[in-house]
């Protein structure tokens, strides 16, 4: 389905240019929740043929938009001896992420969020 979904919603009135690489637009108020300013990688120039115009109607805008973060792989694990108990953590590269953002985490935490990882 990702293949044949519509790409771009429009076309919208551009107010401004902000900055070398943004542009403000003139979104309709059925999109008050989307902020006013995209990337120029994110704007394309209208075509006049109505045919390829996306109606509004039925497009979906979450109101909580996230972001969620999918685990590539494990690059190291420790254990850390503390007084009274032991710790063993992961360091996890996320997608989208380069080496050098890779963070520590629990690995009890990790092993119950994606089990599939840790399987023997």
């Amino acid at each position: 389905m990702g293949k044949l979904i519509p790409r771009y919603v429009g076309p919208y009135e551009v107010l401004k240019r902000v900055g070398k690489v943004s542009y403000e637009l003139k979104l309709p108020t059925e999109l008050s929740t989307v902020h006013p300013m995209f990337h120029v990688s994110m704007v394309r120039k209208c075509i006049s043929d109505p045919m390829y115009i996306l109606p509004i109607e039925g497009l979906g805008v979450d109101e909580k938009p996230s972001y969620e973060e999918v685990l590539v792989e494990i690059l190291d694990r420790q254990v850390k001896k503390l007084t009274t108990k032991v710790v063993a953590s992961i360091n996890v590269l996320w997608r989208n992420h380069v080496v050098d953002r890779a963070t520590w985490e629990a690995k009890s935490i990790m092993k119950s969020s994606y089990p599939h990882i840790f399987t023997p």
